[in-house]
């Protein structure tokens, strides 16, 4: 048997330059039975070694017996049935060949996505130390969100999970998208909802934050991560392709390379769109909804009555406030950045938020308010006693109700 390119070399000496059959033997050095074959046939010749049998061809009727009763019968418990005492290897290979004939068939949907349709989200835990403060590293989340049809990426730092910091990096990221898809796609993170009694339940804040949008929540069943593969594969690929050889500083550091890193991703060539996400955004955008005028209900806010030692807690950490406000009650407001106290109208503290945790954060202003405090209780001269109150004589009780003392 001769090769593809003394195939292809005979079939040219003879159509090209009329050579005849034996003159092409003698040049190629091959018989002339073999030209004749050459020239008989118009497809190049391919090697095919005749298929050897298998031990497993002995047993395969009681394998597609067995397989009939229970297409999903695992090889191992095929094996005991029929007494299989060779090597597990090849009845495993055969069952896998054979049980696609007795399954009924499970044929996949694909998925389809219309603009401004879907933004899947979900949180990622980068796998690198981050700087928080107070000579402490930890790896907050990373609220992570792709749009459906033109796959673009958005993702920002949170200082934590919970319910404020979560519907806070929420609105960040629409506001930089300009726009909000008729539905955000979730799985049963604790903020966010999860499933009771077999049905669908969101928190309360974050219906409130939904409800401002007018915008819907899909909350996918629990142990189902194929129903937001989209952003399930963006978490992979920011771990893969964003994070080797970077250091960072702390989460504002991560969060500026991650602004710079972004739009380089979604300017690349979409495998699966054959386009650049960025080139498909503006009709994405477009087939969005509009933010709404006025802005959800955003970050910590509570309302507590100031103890003696002037501190408000937020998460773990405690920050001091004007302890002209003890006693009193006070709104503690904060965002992502900054933790504001307020008495009334009035600010009683303003802190840098910290993602540390367990820290104690004291203005020098307010402590030498407590001191001065302090020092003007423990020197004020003591109260002068109450004036006497004169009695009356009980006689003239009697005297007045006409009782007369007996004897």
């Amino acid at each position: 048997m001769i090769g593809v390119e003394d195939w292809a070399e005979v079939r040219r000496l003879r159509r090209v330059e009329g050579m005849a059959i034996s003159a092409i033997a003698r040049r190629l050095g091959i018989a002339r039975n073999t030209v004749k074959k050459a020239l008989a046939s118009d497809r190049p010749p391919k090697y095919e070694r005749p298929a050897r049998g298998s031990l497993v061809d002995e047993v395969e009727p009681q394998i597609r017996g067995l397989l009939v009763s229970c297409p999903t019968m695992p090889a191992t418990v095929i094996a005991q049935r029929i007494g299989w005492a060779r090597s597990l290897t090849i009845l495993k290979d055969r069952v896998r060949v054979l049980r696609p004939y007795y399954l009924p068939p499970d044929p996949a949907t694909r998925t389809t996505y219309e603009p401004g349709h879907r933004l899947q989200c979900d949180l990622w835990f980068p796998p690198v130390d981050v700087p928080l403060g107070a000579g402490q590293v930890g790896s907050p989340p990373v609220l992570v969100m792709v749009s459906g049809y033109s796959r673009m990426m958005f993702a920002l730092m949170l200082p934590s999970r919970q319910a404020p910091d979560l519907i806070a990096g929420h609105w960040a990221l629409l506001q930089g998208m300009g726009a909000v898809a008729r539905e955000l796609v979730w799985d049963n993170e604790s903020a966010v909802g999860s499933w009771r009694a077999g049905k669908p339940k969101l928190t309360e804040e974050f219906e409130a934050f939904r409800g401002v949008l007018g915008i819907g929540v899909h909350q996918c069943r629990p142990r189902d991560p194929e129903a937001k593969g989209l952003v399930e594969r963006a978490n992979g690929f920011l771990e893969t392709s964003f994070l080797p050889g970077r250091v960072f500083t702390g989460p504002d550091d991560f969060n500026a390379q991650l602004a710079g890193w972004l739009p380089v991703a979604n300017a690349r060539q979409h495998r699966a769109l054959g386009c650049r996400p960025v080139d498909r955004w503006s009709v994405d955008r477009d087939a969005m909804l509009v933010l709404p005028p006025v802005a959800p209900q955003l970050g910590w806010r509570a309302r507590v009555r100031l103890p003696r030692d002037h501190y408000v807690r937020l998460g773990t950490n405690d920050y001091s406030v004007d302890p002209v406000a003890v006693g009193r009650f006070v709104d503690v407001l904060a965002d992502m950045r900054q933790v504001t106290v307020r008495l009334g109208s009035r600010v009683v503290a303003v802190h840098e938020r910290s993602w540390a945790r367990w820290q104690t954060f004291t203005d020098q202003d307010h402590k030498a308010a407590a001191l001065a405090m302090s020092h003007t209780a423990a020197h004020r001269p003591p109260a002068s006693p109450a004036d006497e109150v004169e009695q009356r004589d009980l006689s003239a009780y009697d005297a007045a109700f006409g009782v007369t003392e007996v004897a």
